[in-house]
């Protein structure tokens, strides 16, 4: 099958594979801290530094992988590294989640990294894959879409699998047993993705150097939209490094939270084939500044909520998942857009792998930068986890949702003044209304 024949099959099956990769990474921020403290007794403030140092050697490390797949994957499409990282994680992540009985602080460490590796290859291979494969603008933004869409779904599933398997067991059994659903998953999608979705075309002129990462930098257009996916994801990351905080202490609503979670990521997997539709008759720059106006509207109003407002903001779970939805399909398909545009004279373009690498690189740096701006700044206004001052509930407030509303602002005002170069095509809309006759140029 060639790119030519991408079909709405082909397309499905391109996207399968989100499903257990987003599956995988879930349990690494949310269950992990909790299992290696609690069941294995480990220091909690010990946990955190390995986690932290993990997290240091997983962002360095995704540059060098898109290198490595523009430099030894480019005749075979990345096949043989997206391979390779998928079967590293089958063979790692169990063990992360069902430690022996003497399992310390390097075990956590080394196994963090090992499926940190292992995912990150996988998914920097496929999301170079589905930039290529993909011939126009709009099965691009089909392609994106299809891929977020299954890994929403691996994220749900992620979420509610580990109580579900541990019955009366504790937490600790769910996650132990959660691999014995994952594998099946992985080879599953696996299958189907490498067996049904066209293969990416393999390319002749591979980057031989590892001086094709910063040359990426130096490709303006990338730079600029890179800088506005940043700023915004800064923005979106705030409120997941918040979110369980402000149910529990502004809402008073914790029994409610992981419901709300599930609203929110079920929003976001139901908005994607509106947001494509979006990116089709406005142009995919204007379908994310909307997204990213919407989310901005929300959060005014998710800051003025207060105890016992529970229906209002399961309303507010709905709208800032549809917002998410244009956050997850519309960035990384103005990428694929801006890497298949010819380069100009004066700058080259960026090898795909080094992009993504960067892309990888940047979205990791944002949950990290979110976690390092909200909590310390918590702390300083007076916050602490459970109190009851009517003062520092308000500052709790004030970061959860004003706070988002800032990068926001300045990620569409960023947005807008890059438009031309950013997508200098005019929306089909656009376009057809320019045709018309009496119409001014």
């Amino acid at each position: 099958m060639t790119p030519a024949g991408l079909t709405p099959r082909a397309v499905l099956a391109y996207g399968a594979l989100g499903l257990p990769l987003a599956f995988a990474a879930l349990p690494l921020y949310v269950h992990v801290p909790r299992l290696y403290t609690e069941s294995l007794g480990l220091p909690l403030a010990a946990v955190g530094g390995v986690l932290l140092a993990a997290r240091a050697v997983d962002a360095l490390t995704d540059p060098l992988i898109g290198w490595a797949n523009d430099r030894f994957g480019a005749r075979s499409g990345g096949r043989g590294i997206l391979l390779g990282g998928l079967a590293l994680l089958a063979l790692s992540l169990p063990l992360l989640l069902a430690p022996p009985a003497g399992a310390g602080l390097g075990w956590l460490f080394a196994l963090l990294v090992l499926v940190s590796l292992g995912y990150s290859m996988a998914s920097i291979a496929y999301a170079v894959w589905g930039a290529a494969v993909a011939p126009t603008p709009e099965l691009r933004t089909r392609v994106v879409a299809s891929r977020e869409g299954f890994g929403l779904v691996g994220v749900l599933l992620a979420a509610a699998l580990p109580g579900v398997l541990a019955g009366n067991a504790g937490e600790a059994a769910g996650l132990a047993a959660l691999p014995w659903v994952f594998l099946p998953l992985l080879l599953g999608a696996a299958a189907w993705t490498l067996g049904l979705a066209p293969r990416a075309p393999a390319s002749s002129a591979a980057a031989t150097s590892l001086g094709s990462l910063p040359a990426a930098l130096r490709d303006g257009d990338f730079l600029r939209l890179l800088g506005v996916f940043a700023v915004n994801g800064i923005a979106a990351a705030v409120p997941s490094a918040t979110v369980l905080f402000f149910v529990a202490d502004v809402l008073r609503a914790t029994e409610l939270a992981g419901l709300f979670l599930a609203v929110y990521f079920l929003a976001a997997a139901c908005s994607l084939p509106l947001w494509v539709a979006a990116a089709r008759r406005l142009g995919k720059l204007r379908a994310w500044l909307a997204g990213m106006g919407l989310a901005v509207l929300v959060f005014a109003w998710a800051g003025l909520l207060g105890v016992g407002d529970s229906w209002a903001y399961g309303l507010i779970c709905v709208l800032s998942g549809f917002a998410l939805g244009a956050d997850l399909a519309l960035p990384p398909s103005l990428l694929a857009d801006l890497l298949a545009r010819p380069a100009s004279p004066a700058e080259a373009r960026a090898a795909p792998g080094a992009a993504f690498g960067w892309w990888n690189f940047v979205t990791k740096a944002n949950l990290a930068l979110a976690a390092g701006l909200a909590l310390p700044l918590l702390a300083l206004l007076g916050y602490s986890p459970g109190g009851r001052d009517p003062g520092a509930i308000a500052a709790l407030a004030a970061v959860y949702a004003f706070v988002p509303i800032v990068l926001k602002l300045g990620a569409m005002a960023l947005l807008w003044a890059w438009r031309q170069r950013l997508e200098p095509s005019a929306s089909p809309l656009h376009a057809a209304s320019a045709a018309l006759p009496g119409a001014r140029p």
